[in-house]
């Protein structure tokens, strides 16, 4: 994975407010330390960084198995898509940060890296 060297730390609660993100359960109180989009849960395992914020249109179980193993900062649903009630659930029951967003993926990794840089 390519990371952006001028992406700088951001505050998850500073890109929640900032970009209409809706909060479905977990902590905002982070940073985040890159972005990752794929939908394809492999890659994500392989590609993912600890601190990513991760972008994907998958909004069922698996997503969360990734994101624990993965470490992510958090998962972000876009697109408009709800995750199921039972992924809301164990993700609380996890302490995993759960969002979701009506942008498709490709346009908020641009709004999240302009907060990034600016």
């Amino acid at each position: 994975m390519v990371k952006n060297s001028s992406f700088t730390e951001i505050d998850l609660n500073r890109a929640v407010e900032e970009l209409d993100l809706e909060l479905v359960t977990g902590d905002i109180n982070k940073k985040i330390e890159g972005i990752y989009i794929c939908d394809l849960l492999s890659n994500v395992i392989a590609s993912a960084s600890s601190g990513d914020i991760w972008l994907t249109v998958q909004g069922h179980l698996n997503i969360l198995a990734v994101a624990d193993l993965t470490d992510v900062a958090a998962v972000v649903v876009v697109e408009g898509i709800k995750p199921d009630q039972d992924t809301v659930e164990r993700a609380k029951d996890r302490g995993i940060t759960l969002l979701t967003s009506n942008k498709p993926a490709f346009e908020l990794a641009i709004d999240l890296n302009y907060l990034g840089r600016y």
